[in-house]
């Protein structure tokens, strides 16, 4: 009888789990599965498992294709399982190609004669996941804000950062989630961000992949109304709920979709753009509905100056401009108080309310 011997966490079973048993079982005549106590778990990760460790014993042993489960208490950093290993003898030690500590499992294989094998990857019979990935999906919001950015746009890219200078946005209400999107898409507010935060990922990684900031994700996933320093990753400098925003913010479709970046390489005045940022921040640290409308407008005056279309007028509102980047999609418009955007919204349909969210 040929034994077969697979090591693992398997805080979390998922089909891939099942694929790969599957797999090891078919190289031999009897299964065992060992996986790290809840002990050694703590010990090398700094985390709690899943469920018990009689719980994840159970749940492996109803497995039809696994023969023995063993619990391991080693404390040997990747061979957690050596004395259960030199106690069996088993004739395979079957790990993945992506095994970290293939060196030292060698070396334990020589002293019994086990064969070290490495399972080639074969084509997932589902999507692939992992335990990470599963616990930030249970860990997702199942709903996220979307934002509105004020000043100092662009200085959230890696590339045209600047330190000492600012951006600044605010994360908005009505809230999405994976069944209710009551936005536009492709809107210049920051929809991806809020799409993978509420899909379990994260999102700061994915924008700077795809060439753009980090800002909308950082605002998305803090909340509130924020000042973040102009740099690589994000790093918050100053935070308020924003309630003086309350009532005096309200969005309006220009009727195309938003494009960042197609347009990222564009010239555009970053001096400008820096010193919008330094009047938005004196705003949103004083409550200062003025100063921060004026952060808006210079803001606002190099987009235009970099061939955005001009953005209609609409009675009341003290500043306005295109939220995000990139040309189209929503425009902000900022009112100086609740009376006169309630008014403008009566008086222009298009235009919606949004509110400032903050979540505790």
């Amino acid at each position: 009888m040929k034994k077969v011997f697979v090591s693992g966490c398997y805080d979390i079973l998922h089909a891939g789990h099942l694929q790969f048993f599957e797999e090891a079982r078919a190289l031999g005549d009897y299964l065992i599965v060992s996986f790290a106590s809840a002990d050694v778990l703590w010990h090398h990760k700094r985390r709690k498992p899943s469920i018990p460790d009689d719980h994840k014993r159970a749940l492996l042993q109803g497995l039809r294709m696994i023969d023995e489960v063993v619990i391991t208490h080693g404390h040997k950093e990747g061979l957690d399982f050596e004395e259960d290993f030199l106690r069996i003898r088993p004739d395979f030690l079957i790990v993945t190609e992506d095994d970290k500590y293939s060196d030292v499992k060698r070396e334990l294989c020589a002293t019994v004669g086990a064969a070290y094998t490495t399972l080639a990857k074969t084509p997932p019979r589902f999507e692939p996941v992992s335990t990470s990935s599963i616990v930030r999906w249970v860990q997702a919001p199942t709903e996220a804000p979307l934002r509105v950015d004020f000043a100092g746009g662009w200085l959230d890219v890696p590339r045209f950062s600047r330190p000492g200078e600012f951006v600044v946005n605010c994360a908005i209400s009505p809230l999405v989630s994976l069944r209710e999107w009551p936005y536009e898409k492709q809107a210049g507010l920051g929809g991806s961000g809020a799409w993978a935060l509420i899909n379990g990922r994260d999102g700061i990684e994915s924008e700077i992949d795809l060439g753009v900031g980090w800002q909308d994700p950082a605002v998305i996933r803090e909340t509130g109304l924020c000042v973040w320093r102009s740099g690589q990753k994000p790093v918050l400098d100053f935070k308020q709920n924003g309630d003086f925003l309350s009532g005096r913010m309200a969005i309006h479709w220009t009727g195309s979709q938003h494009d960042t970046p197609g347009v990222v390489n564009h010239p555009r005045d970053y001096d400008r753009i820096a010193q919008s940022a330094r009047v938005a921040r004196e705003g949103a640290i004083h409550a200062d509905i003025q100063l921060l409308a004026q952060g808006i407008d210079l803001y606002h005056g190099t987009q235009l100056d970099e061939g955005m279309d001009s953005l209609i007028e609409i009675p009341g509102a003290i500043a306005r401009k295109y939220c995000g980047g990139g040309y189209g999609g929503y425009a902000l418009y900022l009112f100086e108080s609740p009376v006169l955007r309630d008014n403008a919204i009566a008086a222009t349909p298009e235009l919606r309310a949004v509110e400032p969210f903050c979540r505790v």
